[in-house]
C-alpha cells in the first residue's frame, strides 16, 4: 500500500527518509505549497487588510477574502462570512462557551457532551456550567466509541442547552453520525444548539458543514496541513448575528460613541484585531492540496492502513486496541497498549528508531478513565504514509516486546 502523497512534497519529511511520522491526529507535516503560498504572501501581498486605501492594503483585503472563500468551499459551507478565524479548534469552541453560552445558559440548564471529547471541547462547557449553575451531564458511548444515541435522547428536554459532541474521536476513532445527532437534538431540545468538533474529521474525510445540520462546527488548522495558529468556527448565520461579540477592539466596531459602541458584520464582528492572513493563506492552500489528491481517497487511505495496523497489531503478543472493530467505519487512528510497557516507554523505545507516536491521555482525561486506562499510545496514520510506516510499527512493538522480556 503506497502513500497517497508523495512523500517529496513535505519538505520535512524528505529531508529525512528514516523518519517514520506516525503523529498526524497530534499535527500535520505541511506540504511544500503550503510553505509555498505563505511565503509568497509575505513576498508580494503583505499589508494589514481592511484598513489601508493603498494598492497593497487592498490585495492583501483580496487575499484574506479568497482564502475565506476557498476554506469555505472546502467544508461545504456556501455562506463564507458565516466562517470565522480563529486560532485554532479550541478557541472557536470556547468562543462558543464564552458567547452564546454565556447569553443563554442559565441556572438548571443542563449542558451535555459525550464521554469521549477532548478537553477543547469538555473544559469549556464544564466551566460555563459551573459558572452558570447549569448541570453538565456526560452521555455514554455505545460499544463501537461512537456516541450512545438511545441514551442521549434520554437526556433532551427543554432544560437542555448545549449538545457539544465530536465527528471523530481522537483517541478511538471513531466516526459519529453527525447528521442524525443534530436531527435528534432539534426534535427533542429545540432550545438547544449542537457544536461539533470537527478537528479530526476535516483532515481526514469529506466534510459537507451546510448539510450536517449543526449550529457550530470547528476546526483547527494545523492538523489540516496548514500552519499553526489558524482555525476556523462555521455558525448558522442567525445565530451568530445573535451572540455577543468575542473579543473587543479594531475591525469588529461598527461605530464607538463615547457611552456605547455598535458592531460590524460577519464575520468581522467575531475578528478583533489584525487577522492572521498568512494562516488563511495556508489552510486555503492545504484545501486546495487535498481536493487535489480527493477527501473520499483520503479518507478510504487513512482507514485502510488503520485496518492494516489493527490486523497484524492482532499478532503481537500482549497488544490491545481500543476503538471500532475492525471493518467498522474509523479514522486512520489506532489508540492501543502493550502489556505491561507503559506508553511512555514505548514511545521512547520506537522514537530511538525513528518512530513517532503519541503516548499520554491525549488530552481526554475523562474518556482514558471510561477505558480503565491512565494512557495509550497512539499511531495515526495520514497521506503520507505507506505499508511500510506501519511495518515499522509493528516491528517497534515486537523490539519492545524483546527489550523488556530481557530486562524483566
Amino acid at each position: 500500500m503506497s502513500a497517497l502523497a508523495p512523500r517529496g512534497d513535505f519538505p520535512l519529511l524528505a529531508a529525512d527518509p528514516r523518519l517514520v511520522y506516525l503523529d498526524s491526529a497530534a499535527t500535520s507535516q505541511k506540504p511544500r505549497a503550503v510553505l509555498d503560498a505563505v511565503t509568497s504572501f509575505y513576498e508580494h501581498d503583505y499589508a494589514n487588510p481592511h484598513r489601508g486605501a493603498y494598492a497593497l492594503s487592498a490585495r492583501a483585503t483580496a487575499v484574506y477574502r479568497q482564502s475565506r472563500e476557498r476554506v469555505a468551499r472546502f467544508l461545504g459551507v456556501a455562506d463564507a462570512d458565516t466562517l470565522l478565524f480563529t486560532r485554532g479548534c479550541t478557541e472557536s469552541l470556547n468562543l462558543v462557551a464564552g458567547t452564546w453560552g454565556r447569553a443563554n445558559v442559565g441556572a438548571g440548564d443542563r449542558v451535555v457532551v459525550t464521554a469521549a471529547e477532548h478537553h477543547g471541547n469538555f473544559v469549556p462547557w464544564q466551566q460555563l456550567a459551573i459558572e452558570r449553575g447549569a448541570e453538565f451531564t456526560i452521555a455514554p458511548l455505545a460499544a463501537d466509541g461512537t456516541l450512545d444515541l438511545a441514551a442521549l435522547r434520554a437526556l433532551l428536554g427543554p432544560r437542555t442547552k448545549v449538545v457539544a459532541f465530536n465527528h471523530v474521536s481522537n483517541v478511538l476513532g471513531a466516526v459519529n453520525p453527525v447528521r442524525e445527532i443534530a436531527t435528534l437534538v432539534r426534535a427533542m431540545a429545540p432550545a438547544a444548539i449542537t457544536v461539533c468538533d470537527g478537528a479530526q474529521a476535516a483532515p481526514h474525510l469529506p466534510v459537507r458543514v451546510d448539510a450536517l445540520g449543526v449550529d457550530f462546527y470547528a476546526v483547527g488548522g494545523h492538523k489540516m496541513f496548514a500552519p499553526m495558529g489558524v482555525g476556523v468556527l462555521v455558525g448558522r448565520r442567525a445565530v451568530l448575528e445573535a451572540m455577543p461579540p468575542w473579543l473587543t477592539g479594531g475591525d469588529m466596531i461598527e461605530f464607538v460613541h463615547d457611552d456605547h459602541s455598535t458592531w460590524n458584520v460577519l464575520p468581522h464582528k467575531f475578528e478583533a484585531g489584525t487577522p492572521n492572513v498568512e494562516g488563511a493563506v495556508g489552510l486555503a492552500a492545504a484545501a486546495d492540496y487535498l481536493d487535489a489528491l480527493g477527501m473520499d481517497k483520503v479518507h478510504a487511505h487513512g482507514r485502510a492502513l488503520a485496518e492494516l495496523a489493527l490486523e497484524k497489531m492482532a499478532g503481537v503478543e500482549n497488544a490491545r486496541a481500543f476503538g471500532p472493530p475492525r471493518g467498522a467505519e474509523r479514522s486512520g487512528v489506532v489508540s492501543f497498549t502493550l502489556g505491561e510497557v507503559h506508553p511512555h516507554d514505548l514511545s521512547s523505545i520506537l522514537d530511538a528508531r525513528g518512530i513517532c507516536i503519541r503516548a499520554g491521555h491525549h488530552c481526554a482525561q475523562p474518556l482514558m478513565r471510561r477505558l480503565g486506562q491512565s494512557a495509550t499510545a497512539r499511531a495515526s496514520f495520514s497521506i503520507y504514509n505507506d505499508e511500510r510506516d506501519v511495518d515499522a510499527l509493528i516491528g517497534g512493538l515486537h523490539a519492545a516486546l524483546k527489550l523488556f522480556a530481557h530486562a524483566g
